[in-house]
C-alpha cells in the first residue's frame, strides 16, 4: 500500500515513518466536505468545505525532535479522526511530523539540532537541514495561500522536555518584532490546563520563532511532558490539552475567559551562551526545569567565566552542557505579573 492511500486511511503516522515508501502528493475529499492534501512525507493540508472568513491558518507541528512522541501520538489521533469525519475543523489546518528520520532513529536529531535551523534557508549539509528547508517551504505555502491576515496565523510546535520540570507542562513564547503574544492565544493556553509560559526576549530560530517571525503568526513551543518511547506516554495527562486543541480546530471563535491564576508566567532573564568546550553546569544534568536558586548561587562556569544567581527568584530551564559552541546552554527566568490588554505583556 502507498504512502498516499494510507493516510486516506487516516494511517498518517505509519506512512510518515516508512522510509521504504515513495514519498507521494494528492488531493482528496472526504464525504464530511473536508479537503486533504498530501504535500510530501509528514506533510498534510486539511481545509474544510465553505470556510469562514473569520477561519484561522493553523500549523499543528511535532517530532521536529525525533524523540519528543507524545505530540506525534496526539497528532495522530486528531488526523485520523478527521479523516473519517469524527473531527469537523473550521480552519485550515497543516499537519506536520517533523522529523522521520530522527524519530525511527529513536533520537533527538541526526546530525545537527533541527530546532535551530529555522532561519529562512540552510545549506543542505545533512539530513536536517534538508528537512529544515522542507518544512519553512511547507509552512511559507500555506500561510501565503490563507487570507493574509497576520493575526489569523498559528503554530503550535509540541514537544517533550528531556527532563523533569516543576511544570508537567509549559509553552515558550518567542521574541519576534510583531505582535504575537494575543490575549487569546493565552486564554486557549489556560484552558489546554497548561502550567506556565515563558516569554522570550531574544530572537532564537526555532520552529515557532519562524513562523512568529517571518510570518507574524501565533506561535508557541509548546512543551508536553517529559520525553519517552512511542507506547509509553501518559496521554492521560495530556487530555485537557488534545481537548482543548480539538475545540480550537472546531470552534470559530470558543467563549473563553482570562482566569489569571490559571498560567504562571516567566520572563527570561539571562541566556547563558556555550562559549567554549570547557562550559560546566554546577548542578546535575537531570535538574528539574524552573528549579529556583538562592540568590549567589554558582550556577556553572566557562572556562574564567562564572555564572551566579543574580536576582531573588531566578529558575534554569532547559540546562544543557551539550550543546554545539555558541548555542544557548541554559535559560535564566523568573516569575512576572503581566497585562492582557489585547497582547499579553510583562509587567515592568
Amino acid at each position: 500500500m502507498g504512502m498516499l492511500q494510507l493516510v486516506k486511511e487516516g494511517k498518517f503516522l505509519t506512512a510518515t515513518l516508512d522510509m521504504s515508501l515513495p514519498e507521494e502528493q494528492g488531493t482528496w475529499l472526504a464525504e464530511s466536505g473536508t479537503e486533504f492534501t498530501l504535500m510530501g512525507r509528514g506533510i498534510l493540508q486539511i481545509s474544510p468545505t465553505g470556510i469562514s472568513s473569520d477561519a484561522k491558518d493553523i500549523v499543528l507541528s511535532s517530532g521536529v525532535h525525533g524523540d519528543e512522541t507524545s505530540p506525534i501520538e496526539l497528532l495522530q489521533r486528531l488526523v485520523s479522526l478527521t479523516v473519517s469525519g469524527e473531527i469537523q475543523p473550521v480552519h485550515r489546518l497543516l499537519v506536520i511530523i517533523g522529523h522521520p528520520e530522527a524519530i525511527n532513529l529513536q533520537r533527538r536529531f541526526v546530525d545537527e539540532n533541527m530546532n535551530r535551523l529555522f532561519k529562512a534557508s540552510n545549506a543542505e549539509l545533512n539530513p536536517d537541514c534538508i528537512r529544515a528547508n522542507q518544512l519553512q517551504r511547507a509552512v511559507r505555502a500555506f500561510y501565503l495561500q490563507g487570507n493574509g491576515e497576520e493575526q489569523s496565523r498559528w503554530h503550535l510546535d509540541l514537544h517533550c522536555a528531556i527532563r523533569g520540570s516543576t511544570h508537567y507542562t509549559f509553552v515558550v513564547s518567542p521574541f519576534s518584532t510583531h505582535q504575537t503574544r494575543q490575549r487569546d492565544l493565552f486564554v486557549f493556553l489556560q484552558q489546554a490546563e497548561i502550567e506556565a509560559a515563558l516569554l522570550s526576549n531574544a530572537p532564537s530560530p526555532t520552529f515557532s520563532w519562524y513562523s512568529a517571525e517571518y510570518f507574524g503568526a501565533q506561535a508557541l513551543t509548546v512543551e508536553l511532558g517529559k520525553v519517552a518511547p512511542f507506547g509509553h506516554n501518559d496521554l492521560q495527562r495530556l487530555s485537557p490539552f488534545y481537548q482543548a486543541l480539538v475545540e480550537l480546530v472546531t470552534q470559530l471563535s470558543p467563549d473563553y475567559q482570562w482566569q489569571k491564576e490559571k498560567l504562571v508566567v516567566y520572563k527570561v532573564t539571562r541566556s547563558l551562551m556555550k562559549q567554549t568546550e570547557h562550559f560546566t553546569l554546577n548542578f546535575p544534568d537531570d535538574q528539574a526545569n524552573f528549579t529556583m536558586y538562592p540568590q549567589g548561587t554558582l550556577l556553572g562556569r566557562d572556562k574564567d567565566i562564572e555564572y551566579y544567581v543574580l536576582e531573588e527568584g531566578e529558575a534554569v530551564v532547559f540546562p544543557n552542557t551539550k550543546v554545539a559552541i555558541g548555542q544557548r546552554a541554559c535559560l535564566l527566568v523568573k516569575k512576572v505579573e503581566v497585562s492582557i490588554d489585547g497582547q499579553v505583556k510583562a509587567v515592568v
